[in-house]
């Protein structure tokens, strides 16, 4: 089997093949920036930057890739700039003579401006500027996508625990648990998305998102998950013996102090709630002094969990006890995990409803999958690169784009840096006179300003 190998020349849309000779002939940089556009009245977080440089620009070209994207794209497209690759792997050593800043990766910003800027620091070269933009925004749009609407679902569910409960620090980073690594289009994604939301939470069953922050930003502490059944496991003993798969998996992983999560609607969400778990397995699940979460898979939300919420606090189950704040918390030993048919608006849908029937948000956990790592795009937050000046060996000169039939795509000119005043603020690179908060991550070569993932985590916490 043919192990896959990356080659950084063929990581491009095929007509950016052919922009080496179509930018003015005395053009000597390029300058430009990524940007989100359209924010939807929420907080972005940038994030995904430094597992971009790491495992793509920290790896020069070779000669065995400038002769493989020959021979592939001049049978594609007809153009191969052979003459500045090989150019860059000889006076270069095959890494590309670029400079990325950005501002550092975990900030939160409710207003567009740009998240980083690049350009090049060979004179010969500046087509690489745009060259590698199919590469980097990708690297980009999508973490900063997956990692800001997962926070905020979390100032969803905080709002909704500060209504209902008191004493939750220690529940939130629990309450929306990663369920989407079957859903996303790759392994990649599943690392990268995963790894996003592990930024706000530490409740996650993507494996692959820890291993990304492990990998690219020193993680620690990264994620956690609890033993759970799936429908499998309970319907595997069939219909007649549910309440021994549930017994099973109690009497294997229920311990003291423990938590584990079974499935409940393989057959009858309701009677296996009130006759299973609410009186077969009431005082096993009592003594075992841990926690059993349900999970109700079918059914209307948030109907669903209303009633199962009602069954399980009845006066013949497990009852209940009204909190400080006035709302119905069930026993430390019972709780409902939702994770079918979860995502933004239904969070909060189901967190109304509780509230309106006197329910404690601290009853319930959510789990997210497709609508967390893949119900999204570029155009979610409206992700852009654009070129903003050019210079000509003598001066910058200012470059925009102006469509007459859509200002929402207007472009940025010129040259900026980014600055702390009562908010971040976009000013003109030329009269800075504060610290830029776009710093070098990645030139020549070399990866500057490193973070890890603690430093990220800071920076996004909600307050």
């Amino acid at each position: 089997m043919t192990k896959e190998k990356y080659n950084l020349i063929l990581d491009v849309d095929s007509y950016k093949v052919t922009h080496f000779n179509q930018y003015p002939q005395n053009t000597k940089k390029l300058y430009a920036y990524i940007e989100a556009r359209n924010l939807n009245s929420e907080e972005l977080i940038f994030f995904g930057l430094q597992a971009f440089v790491k495992k793509y620009l920290l790896n020069p070209i070779t000669q065995d890739d400038i002769d493989e994207a020959e021979k592939f794209l001049l049978s594609h497209i007809g153009v191969f700039n052979r003459d500045d690759w090989e150019y860059i792997l000889n006076e270069h050593g095959g890494f590309l003579p670029i400079e990325i800043k950005s501002l550092d990766e975990g900030t939160v910003t409710n207003k567009k401006i740009p998240l980083l800027d690049i350009t090049n620091t060979d004179e010969k070269v500046p087509w690489l500027v745009t060259y590698i933009e199919t590469a980097l925004l990708r690297s980009l749009w999508y973490p900063s996508s997956v990692a800001t609407i997962s926070r905020e679902i979390k100032k969803i569910i905080f709002r909704y625990l500060d209504d209902t409960c008191t004493n939750f620090d220690d529940q939130l980073p629990f309450k929306l648990h990663d369920f989407g690594a079957r859903g996303v289009s790759s392994y990649e994604s599943s690392r990268i998305g995963g790894a996003a939301h592990l930024l706000n939470f530490l409740g996650s069953d993507t494996v692959e998102g820890a291993m990304f922050l492990k990998d690219y930003y020193d993680g620690t502490d990264i994620s956690y998950s609890i033993p759970a059944s799936e429908h499998s496991t309970i319907t595997a003993w069939g219909k007649d013996n549910e309440n021994k798969a549930h017994e099973n998996i109690i009497n294997q992983f229920l311990l003291e102090g423990k938590v584990i999560a079974s499935v409940i609607d393989s057959y009858d969400t309701f009677e296996t709630a009130s006759k299973t778990i609410s009186s077969e397995l009431k005082e096993k699940i009592i003594n075992s002094k841990g926690t059993l979460v349900v999970r109700p898979d079918s059914g209307k939300l948030p109907d669903t969990i209303i009633e199962l919420l009602n069954t399980l606090s009845s006066e013949e189950n497990f009852g209940y006890t009204l909190n400080s704040k006035g709302y119905k918390e069930l026993p430390s030993y019972i709780r409902v995990i939702q994770g079918d048919g979860v995502d933004k608006n239904s969070i909060e849908d189901i967190l109304i409803s509780m509230k309106e029937n006197n329910y404690s948000a601290a009853n319930i956990t959510f789990g997210m999958g497709g609508a967390l790592l893949q119900k999204l795009d570029r155009d979610t937050y409206s992700f852009a690169m654009k070129v903003s000046a050019i210079h000509d060996g003598n001066t910058w000169k200012d470059v925009y784009k102006e469509p007459s039939n859509d200002k929402t795509k207007n472009s940025r000119r010129g040259r900026f840096a980014i600055v702390q005043n009562d908010e971040l603020e976009v000013v003109d690179l030329e009269i800075l006179n504060q610290t830029n908060l776009l710093k070098t991550r990645y030139k020549d070569g070399k990866l500057y300003n490193e973070t890890d993932l603690k430093v990220i985590r800071n920076k996004v916490e909600i307050n």
